[in-house]
């Protein structure tokens, strides 16, 4: 189904509504400072107009590059205001990798803090120079500022010599909004575009599918620079509800989160599984009143089945939901979880709305109940491309049959699923994570599922490791629970009684924790590096 487009509806215009509808009603809380939606309002206002005196033009990518705040929607609603394109950069990230987003995506425009001061000396001796170096908390920081910053503004004095009046630009629904900086095969991260239309389109679904409303308390869990966090600011302002922002420092500490849940009174709840496990099996949540959750999303990666159950035990009135959808697509696939008494994987579901979804073979044909194809996904969310590689862009973005004839672009997601009895798409692993190992084809994410359903095992990566005889060996890196004493002949006992000898992992290593991204992934290159070099 074809969406309902408005082309002079953006994403700032939510909080415009919303400022309109109720200028009083919460917007976002976080660090103790409070901004309901009128004072976000004319402060988004102050931040176009601030930007648009300094040059920015419609299209120009500015960076984000402090951690979050309530400034930090200040932040984005008027870069957008702007006309501009929002790009959040990791601010606990390597210098090394900021400094190439800014160069790749041709940043001029800096939005800062004080306590990033130290790394952003070591990102301006690589990046491209900047334009303007605006201080989003204090003026202090504009001393011993480097050259190549060019002009420097503190926020906090700044807008109080801003013209009134918000901007009036010619943006529309298919422009630029924001460009999230995703991991890349060719070990440097990509941007990924898209477009007011792109993120609107999800943002409308998921309104109405989770039915969001004023009163709602949203989590934002999600680094910035993670598609997660689109879910939980946009929606947030499209149903007039609160955002909740949780600052990265007690991001991994799961009594904190949980106390953080309690004190806000938290209804919505969206983050990668791994957080919910950690708040599970570390957050102590006996001790916390968490019955205001009434639904929990989760996405990013697989959820084991025995961690969903004591989920379902531990918040027995909220609704769980299992979303799929890569940066690339916005959420495209939804399962509602019901039934956990079987041990099989949960599914990610069947297609949202206005998403349109098919599994393909290697003859590019549908595939059937039970049979292996390749996920791909078109639609009105799908992602214009890679910011500056259209090769990349055209790799993955391949022509497909639209809607009513013609054709349009079909994002190809390199994961592997299959269908079930009802209809249901089931998630088997990634297409390059497919190995070859002694001849046999291996779907490592099968050999990780085996080894979470041991009782003493907490979590598990499974990688290849490139070998001139075998092709790949398996290695397997373990993370037993608090209580479990592990050794290698029993995983090997395990693993045998689950899966043929062929895919039972010939290195296994216990460690207590796996390395993970800035967005709560497992970091499973680390892993491979570490065999390699040993």
């Amino acid at each position: 189904m074809n969406p309902q487009i408005n082309k002079n509806f953006l994403l700032q215009h939510l909080l415009t509504s919303g400022a309109l509808r109720d200028p009083d009603a919460m917007a976002v809380v976080c660090r103790g400072a409070r901004l309901t939606y009128g004072q976000l309002e004319r402060s988004s206002d102050r931040m176009a107009r601030l930007l648009c005196e300094e040059g920015v033009r419609p299209g120009d990518r500015v960076g984000i590059f402090f951690p979050k705040s309530a400034e930090t929607l200040t932040a984005i609603f008027g870069i957008l205001k702007a006309g501009a394109v929002y790009v959040p950069i990791d601010p606990k990230g390597p210098a090394q990798r900021a400094a190439y987003i800014i160069r790749d995506c041709g940043i001029q425009v800096l939005l800062t803090a004080a306590k990033q001061k130290s790394l952003l000396t070591q990102i301006l001796r690589e990046a491209a120079p900047l334009r303007l170096l605006l201080f989003m908390d204090t003026a202090a920081s504009m001393e011993s500022t480097d050259s190549r910053s060019g002009r420097v503004l503190a926020w906090p004095e700044a807008q109080a010599a801003v013209t009134e009046g918000r901007p009036d630009l010619p943006t529309i629904h298919t422009d630029l909004a924001y460009i999230l900086y995703t991991s890349g095969s060719t070990g440097r991260p990509k941007g990924v575009m898209l477009s007011h239309l792109n993120a609107m389109t999800f943002v409308d679904w998921a309104v109405s599918y989770f039915e969001l409303r004023p009163k709602d308390r949203l989590s934002n869990h999600a680094p910035m620079h993670f598609d997660l966090s689109v879910f939980d600011l946009f929606a947030s302002f499209k149903a007039g509800a609160s955002v909740f922002p949780i600052p990265e420092e007690i991001t991994f500490f799961p009594i904190q989160v949980a106390q953080f849940i309690q004190d806000h009174r938290l209804t919505v709840w969206y983050s990668v599984p791994s957080a919910l496990i950690q708040l599970l099996q570390h957050g102590e949540l006996q001790r916390f009143d968490l019955s205001g959750l009434r639904s929990v999303l989760f996405a990013g990666e697989v959820f084991p089945v025995k961690y969903l159950r004591m989920l379902k035990a531990a918040l027995p009135a909220a609704k769980l939901f299992n979303l799929y959808g890569p940066t690339e697509t916005n959420v495209c696939t939804v399962h509602p979880v019901q039934d956990l008494a079987a041990d099989q994987a949960i599914p990610i579901g069947k297609a949202c709305a206005n998403a349109a979804v098919v599994a393909m073979n290697e003859n590019n044909e549908p595939i059937q109940a039970g049979e292996t194809g390749e996920l791909c996904v078109s639609g009105p969310t799908v992602m214009k491309g890679y910011w500056g590689h259209p090769d990349l862009t055209a790799a993955v973005l391949v022509p497909g049959p639209a809607e009513g004839g013609g054709t349009e672009s079909v994002y190809r997601t390199g994961d592997l699923v299959t269908i079930n009895e009802k209809g249901e798409y089931l998630f088997i692993g990634r297409r390059d994570h497919m190995i070859k190992s002694r001849g046999f084809r291996i779907e490592l994410g099968e050999i990780e599922a085996a080894l979470v359903d041991h009782p003493g095992v907490q979590e598990a990566a499974v990688v290849a490791i490139p070998d001139e005889e075998a092709g790949n060996r398996i290695k397997a890196v373990i993370v037993p629970t608090a209580v479990a004493t592990l050794t290698r002949e029993e995983i090997e006992t395990h693993c045998a009684k689950r899966l043929p000898r062929y895919m039972i992992p010939e290195i296994i290593e216990f460690c207590k924790a796996l390395p993970r991204t800035s967005t709560g992934k497992m970091d499973k290159t680390i892993l491979v590096k570490e065999t390699v070099r040993s």
